[in-house]
């Protein structure tokens, strides 16, 4: 999967980017990462990339001619056949979730905006850009951060990235509800000892714990998500009819 992403920072993408499991993934190949410095293709004498908005106000916008003569360039890098899908990051877009992710790795490439000062001209995502996506309710100073962080989500949903297929699966959210506790070595640390069911050896009580723990969790803390996945509750049902039965004869 390749990543492209326009913007007047390259150096924070690559930084963010290039290093643990992300930087690891593009250097065995499992994903591709381009940057493009929109200051490089003003035209300006200055390499201005912003100007005053129409009607006046406070703030500076990004001007169209970087933006669209950079999204040129991208364009021609594009392999043929390919799906591919342009996203600004802005706090105007639907919020990014786990199954946005799910659907953006579908595509074989995705291109970002990345916006400054007081936003892009609007020409640029009216004929440019096919969704703008959002990381919060919140506003940072750029769309650099908010873009890295969804290509780390979606990166980690390609083959080949995590070691495992279940690292994602089983991982808070990714599962329909958060996670459970985890627990390392030492099994005693200052008088914090790990729950003795872990060290059982006994697998299906390990799950049944971790199962529980998670569905206590996500009770307490994003009740809403259990809404969408009654049968996780159910099954915690089902074994406890069981066990009662069990205790009964």
């Amino acid at each position: 999967m390749k990543f492209h992403v326009m913007t007047l920072f390259p150096s924070l993408i690559e930084n963010v980017l290039g290093e643990s499991i992300i930087g690891r993934a593009q250097k065995d190949g499992y994903i591709a990462l381009s940057t493009y410095n929109i200051r490089d293709f003003s035209q300006d004498k200055h390499r201005k990339t912003d100007d005053t908005p129409f009607g006046g106000g406070k703030g500076m916008v990004m001007t169209c001619q970087p933006v669209f003569d950079c999204f040129d360039r991208v364009k021609e890098s594009f392999a043929e056949g390919s799906r591919v899908k342009t996203i600004y990051m802005s706090p105007k877009g639907r919020i990014f979730n786990h199954g946005i992710a799910k659907e953006l790795s579908e595509y074989d490439e995705l291109v970002f905006i990345c916006g400054h000062y007081e936003g892009i001209d609007q020409r640029v995502i009216d004929e440019l850009v096919d969704d703008e996506i959002s990381i919060g309710d919140y506003v940072v100073t750029g769309g650099e951060i908010p873009a890295c962080i969804v290509i780390d989500a979606v990166s980690r949903l390609k083959e080949g990235v995590l070691a495992d297929k279940e690292c994602h699966e089983d991982e808070s959210i990714a599962s329909g509800i958060l996670e459970y506790p985890h627990y390392t070595k030492p099994r005693d640390f200052r008088g914090l000892t790990v729950p003795e069911v872990l060290l059982s050896g006994d697998h299906k009580k390990i799950a049944e714990w971790r199962l529980r723990q998670a569905v206590d969790i996500t009770e307490k803390r994003r009740p809403e998500l259990l809404l969408l996945r009654p049968d996780i509750k159910e099954s915690l049902e089902k074994i406890d009819r069981k066990r009662k039965r069990k205790e009964e004869k």
